[in-house]
């Protein structure tokens, strides 16, 4: 799908692009208003509709992504809630494989998550995921999340790279759609992000399903 040689850096996603969605998924929209339900004497029904209103007023703001955040506004302590259901995490097929070729030709691999760094590290230490990347940038790092074009101007000053010679994937629009705005024009959605789900739409951004679609890579 690309000339690889006009990359100098792959910028990947972790939540929905290399690991599967369906964790984050089932954790919010399940597993949370079950614990909510229980410790306020809620029937499950009126928990998630209660959760779901909350969830969309902050949507695509740090906040939404904040466990301490969470942690303090429903009373419930939400890194220990995902430790209950971390056998769910998972990495998307061909992951691994896409992550060792990027290698094999030198590029640079870079980790830009909006994932708080709590369960960041949960996942990274579940998954073995780390060691695959040079360097790994959390959006609490830099106090802003990445559906902010402020976003992408911050993580240069940490990350210096060059727009053009970067490829970006990711499975959230609404990022894509702010890294474009940034001048990354290489950037590829993923529209599978819960192996349980349908596939989405991309809008006009390149698809893919899974890495498999960019496989095998080219050697130099």
């Amino acid at each position: 799908m690309h000339n690889w040689q006009q990359f100098d850096s792959v910028f990947l996603d972790l939540d929905g692009t290399l690991l599967d969605l369906h964790f984050d998924n089932h954790f919010w929209l399940e597993h949370v208003p079950l614990r909510y339900a229980e410790k306020y004497h809620l029937p499950l029904a009126v928990a998630k509709t209660e959760l779901l209103t909350r969830y969309r007023a902050i949507a695509g703001t740090l906040n939404w992504y904040c466990v301490e955040h969470w942690s303090r506004e429903l009373d419930l302590d939400i890194v220990e809630l995902k430790r209950e259901v971390a056998h769910l995490i998972a990495v998307h097929p061909h992951v691994i494989d896409f992550l060792q070729a990027l290698s094999r030709l030198g590029k640079r691999r870079v980790l830009v998550t909006n994932a708080h760094r709590q369960p960041l590290a949960l996942k990274l230490e579940r998954t073995g995921l780390t060691g695959y990347f040079e360097r790994i940038f959390s959006a609490h790092d830099l106090g802003i999340a990445k559906e902010e074009p402020a976003f992408w101007s911050q993580l240069q000053l940490l990350e210096p790279f060059n727009p053009q010679r970067t490829l970006f994937i990711d499975d959230n629009l609404d990022v894509l759609h702010a890294a474009r705005a940034f001048g990354l024009q290489n950037v590829i959605a993923v529209v599978k992000p819960d192996s349980t789900a349908p596939s989405r739409t991309a809008e006009s951004f390149i698809a893919i399903d899974d890495f498999s679609a960019l496989l095998p890579l080219p050697l130099p």
